[in-house]
């Protein structure tokens, strides 16, 4: 698999745009689970919307995905001489302000636009962070993938051993950059509400922040289709309450408006309304 993999990624490499619409493209077709679930959760957000609509997102997700898949093959030949030809930044002030208060920055971003190219070109046009990962079943393809996610510099913090990686981290006041918007379990998380509907969504960043005092900056790489390059936008510091609850809530408000203004950029194929309250049946 790895072989196969490192092939794809070679190929990417070498090749235009296209190929990395034809791979995806193959993709939708042979994993059709992908798209129902897409189209599942578009109906769930837009329930205004028409079929033909919600489509159109789906259409643009994996148009996004391959955009993703494309750059992330050329990671190997992005350097800080070439990084403003593929992204630049908007809220950088917000991020250097902060940095002056010396007490770390969790920056909190999801899976939208171009979260690979997020985390590697900030270590390129500013400095180095910490990028949380979950490790992929397949070993051999996880190295290659971490190899990659390491070039421009960054560490990798295995979510195994979060807790102690990012208070270490914050504590040198260093950033970490953590995807707020996957399910959860009920063990771990609180029902906010997500694009009317009930989502399970982890306290950990929120409880984290409140500790540490750390500066929260919600963070998206953007793709921009008039320039034809992604924008690496930061929003204002969150103001923390210290409630785990709330304040996941207010993350993901600013979450919800950002996919709103970008609906084809989220990574709507994830099952995000998988857990449910208990008593209530399955959304899928």
């Amino acid at each position: 698999m790895d072989r196969v993999v490192g092939f794809l990624l070679w190929s990417l490499a070498h090749a235009p745009f296209g190929l990395a619409r034809f791979y995806v493209a193959l993709l939708d077709l042979a994993v059709p689970r992908l798209r129902r679930t897409a189209m599942r959760n578009l109906e769930l957000a837009y329930p205004e919307k028409s079929p033909r609509e919600r489509r159109a997102i789906a259409d643009e997700v994996f148009r996004s995905i391959a955009r993703l898949i494309w750059v992330f093959a050329r990671f190997p030949n992005i350097n800080s001489q070439n990084i403003s030809q593929w992204i630049r930044y908007e809220g950088l002030e917000y991020y250097l302000e902060a940095k002056k208060a010396d007490r770390g920055i969790l920056f909190a971003t999801a899976h939208f636009g171009n979260w690979e190219l997020s985390a590697f070109a900030h270590a390129l046009m500013t400095e180095p962070m910490h990028i949380m990962i979950r490790p992929l079943d397949n070993p051999a393809v996880d190295r290659l993938v971490e190899e990659r996610r390491q070039l421009s510099g960054n560490h990798l913090i295995v979510k195994w051993d979060a807790a102690r990686a990012v208070l270490r981290a914050l504590h040198q006041n260093e950033a970490v950059g953590v995807l707020i918007d996957q399910n959860t379990s009920l063990d771990e998380g609180v029902f906010v509400d997500f694009f009317g509907t009930p989502a399970c969504a982890n306290t950990a960043f929120a409880k984290i922040a409140a500790k540490t005092g750390a500066a929260v900056i919600p963070g998206f790489a953007i793709w921009d289709e008039n320039e034809r390059r992604y924008i690496l936008k930061f929003h204002p510091p969150l103001e923390i309450s210290g409630d785990a609850a709330e304040d996941t809530r207010q993350l993901h408000a600013v979450l919800e408006n950002v996919i709103r203004e970008h609906p084809g950029q989220w990574l709507w194929i994830h099952r995000r309304w998988k857990t449910r309250p208990p008593g209530e049946s399955s959304l899928y």
